[in-house]
């Protein structure tokens, strides 16, 4: 497995490579240390499967340094925020962004490799005091949207919608539904439709609104 660091904190490097030397045997770490470091890695290995970035480096603002990162990486692969600012409009504009996970650089590493291993499978990994935080009159989805969505999915859509929130992939959503993976998907597609969101972060918060979730831990 080969991560992307982008920190303009050696120190903080220094650390999350032994942090995530605990994630899985032969893992390979490139390092930036700002977002020009940060967009010439991102192509010049392909071969990247997650990234791990600091909103505020130096070399651009993050709110363009993200989406721009975000275009230059493959679909698939993740863009996790570490940050220390874990205030909730800094990780919604993220969610925006195209953010698939955001873990505060408070948190331990326990709670830090349990989130990467989570995007990793292809769920959503977001601060459990953002979701506690997220009520139908919060920073989130817009209500108007939310009840639209709640009279439009279907029984079997908002129980995918609440697993989602819970951060589950695919493939546990099926296993735990006891649906094939490609019904999953669409059922995702239709949720992601009716909430007029286009990734499953949204969804996650949309969930949390609509109270079908409970905090990931």
């Amino acid at each position: 497995m080969k991560i992307l660091i982008a920190d303009d904190h050696e120190l903080f490097r220094e650390g999350l490579r032994h942090v995530l030397g605990q994630l899985e045997d032969n893992v390979q770490v490139v390092e930036a240390g700002d977002f020009s470091q940060a967009f010439v890695l991102a192509e010049s290995h392909p071969d990247i499967d997650i990234v791990l970035l600091d909103l505020n480096m130096p070399g651009a603002n993050w709110d363009e340094g993200l989406p721009r990162l975000r275009a230059t990486l493959p679909a698939e692969v993740p863009v996790v925020v570490l940050s220390a600012a874990d205030d909730r409009r800094s990780v919604l504009q993220a969610v925006e962004m195209g953010a698939a996970g955001y873990i505060p650089k408070t948190s331990s590493s326990r709670v830090m490799l349990s989130a990467l291993k989570l995007v990793l499978s292809g769920g959503v990994y977001l601060p459990p005091a953002l979701i506690e935080r997220a009520t139908p009159r919060g920073e989130g989805l817009n209500p108007a949207v939310v009840e639209q969505a709640m009279s439009i999915l279907t029984p079997r859509q908002r129980e995918v919608l609440g697993l989602l929130g819970e951060g589950k992939s695919n493939k546990e959503i099926a296993r735990i539904l006891e649906l094939a993976e490609g019904t999953v998907k669409l059922h995702v597609t239709a949720i992601l439709k009716a909430l007029n969101v286009n990734n499953r972060t949204r969804a996650v918060v949309a969930a949390a609104q609509m109270g079908l979730t409970t905090a990931p831990q």
